[in-house]
């Protein structure tokens, strides 16, 4: 069971005079908890909401709330979910991975959420995944990610290594050299990430001349730049995992020693249209990313998306692929429960949530036994606005695959959550 195109044009649509209204009465983002609307006397179904509102990654995480919260105002808007309206505490992680366990706990234990939409870092889904699984739990991760994972309380919304990274590494081999500089955050995804992209590198005749890594919020990168320019002194690829503040810096000091992106093209697997417009154009025209949703997407669902958010949040407001992964857990989560009949019985969501599909912004999705999303690969180039041109799509949408086929420990290996008898991870 699904949720078909008529059913989001209406929630689009009723959401959309909404969003106006409560833009002219002057409403802001809420950042505790959203209380519910008046319908809601009957009962309301709590859900949680756990992004960094502070700290280095608040760049980032702060726009994934708001784009939350809007899909939460459309469908109780809409009627709610089984005749109630949903209640989401929203909790700030402040980029601090124990800090995220500890509201994951609360969220669960004192707030009594039916279900967690959370998380960007790698780093702080680890912190809280032991809390979900211990409590057999329900967590919508709406990022990118380095896969090599796949657990049964987790949704993963956002791209699987194979969605975002592999299809990245392949364009840039065909379009602009085999000679690549990796340089990401000092953390769980960008280690994982560049240990893909090296085996991959040397599966396929690229080569990885020099690896170097930031502490998270680290703004020091004049070090970095200076091994770039060395190992690679008449230009190459640079593949960029980088995250949060530590972007600021890279960027403007990039540009600052003259290396352009026509001389030395980075790849970004974590910059989006919001962090273009915090780290400013200027520094990042002609830069790619890749992702599975630019704001760019010309598809109905995609525009109405757009101009949704900016009427609830500002006309100068832009939307990037997390916060479209984001949105799209919600209206899963809420498939899910109305299949299901049930928003307390977390295993018959769980069992539910499988096989549904969505006509998102970025195409249409499936949920797959995996717990991951059958999505569209798309990679852009930041062009004059901010915006991204599309310059690759693929004709289809690309099935995920956690457990990583390019490296050795993990070819081979499948994931499979309707089967009991595989779970998470099996030889296939």
């Amino acid at each position: 069971m699904g949720i078909d195109r008529r059913k989001f044009l209406v929630y689009g649509s009723a959401s959309l005079g909404t969003a106006m209204l409560l833009k002219a009465c002057g409403t802001e983002t809420p950042t505790a908890t959203t209380p519910p609307t008046p319908e809601a006397s009957a009962g309301t179904i709590k859900v949680g909401i756990l992004h960094s509102l502070s700290g280095t990654m608040a760049i980032s995480e702060k726009s994934v709330v708001d784009a939350e919260q809007l899909a939460i105002e459309e469908i109780n808007k809409s009627g709610g979910v089984l005749g109630k309206q949903i209640e989401a505490i929203v909790e700030d992680g402040a980029s601090d991975w124990p800090t995220f366990a500890e509201k994951a706990t609360k969220l669960i234990d004192q707030d009594k959420v039916v279900t967690v939409f959370g998380c960007w870092t790698s780093s702080s889904r680890k912190a809280v995944l032991p809390v979900f699984e211990s409590k057999k739990h329900m967590l919508w991760y709406p990022v990118q990610y380095e896969g090599q994972e796949c657990s049964n309380y987790v949704f993963y919304t956002g791209a699987a290594p194979n969605q975002q990274i592999e299809p990245s590494v392949d364009w840039l081999l065909e379009n602009k050299g085999k000679d690549f500089f990796l340089v990401g955050s000092d953390y769980v995804f960008p280690r994982t990430a560049n240990t893909i992209i090296k085996a991959q590198l040397e599966a396929k005749g690229g080569k990885v001349v020099g690896e170097d890594y930031l502490p998270l919020g680290n703004v020091e990168v004049t070090p970095i730049i200076s091994k770039i320019k060395q190992a690679l002194p008449n230009g190459g690829v640079i593949y960029n995992t980088l995250n949060g503040d530590s972007n600021v810096a890279f960027f403007k000091q990039l540009q600052g020693a003259g290396m352009t992106a026509e001389k030395y093209p980075s790849m970004s697997v974590s910059i989006a249209e919001e962090e273009v417009k915090a780290i400013g154009v200027d520094f990042l025209k002609g830069h790619y990313a890749s992702w599975n949703y630019f704001q760019t997407v010309e598809l109905p669902a995609s525009v109405k998306f757009v101009e949704a958010f900016k009427a609830k949040y500002g006309a100068d407001r832009v939307v990037n692929d997390p916060m479209e992964a984001a949105y799209v857990a919600v209206y899963f989560w809420k498939a899910a429960v109305e299949k299901a009949g049930t928003a307390d019985d977390l295993e018959a969501v769980r069992k539910s949530a499988l096989g549904l599909t969505f006509d998102a912004p970025g195409g249409m999705y499936t949920l797959e036994n995996n717990h991951h999303l059958a999505k569209f690969v798309r990679l852009g180039q930041v062009r004059d606005d901010g915006l991204f041109d599309i310059i690759f799509e693929s004709k289809a949408a690309v099935p995920p695959i956690p457990w990583n086929q390019f490296v050795a420990e993990t070819k081979g290996f499948s994931c499979d959550w309707s089967d009991p008898a595989k779970g998470g991870k099996f030889k296939a």
